[in-house]
């Protein structure tokens, strides 16, 4: 197995360090915390709303990026 030198912060470094259990190595708590936090794409499609909750959501959605896009003066 090979290694990789890689550069975090101080703060980066002092979160991973909290994060250690037991003996762990850096190696084994970034590959921990990347493992339980999976991939975005396996939460596709797990929230079930009916047509009409959807298009409530984006009604709202619709409302509020419209005030964040162009605020009012």
């Amino acid at each position: 197995m090979g290694f990789k030198t890689i550069t975090v912060t101080e703060e980066v470094y002092k979160m991973l360090k909290m994060e250690k259990k037991g003996d762990e190595s850096f190696s084994e708590v970034i590959k921990r915390l990347t493992k339980e936090h999976g991939q975005l794409s396996d939460s596709l499609g797990a929230w079930k709303m009916t047509d009409s909750e959807a298009e409530d959501l984006f009604k709202s959605l619709r409302k509020h990026w419209s005030h964040w896009k162009y605020p009012s003066e």
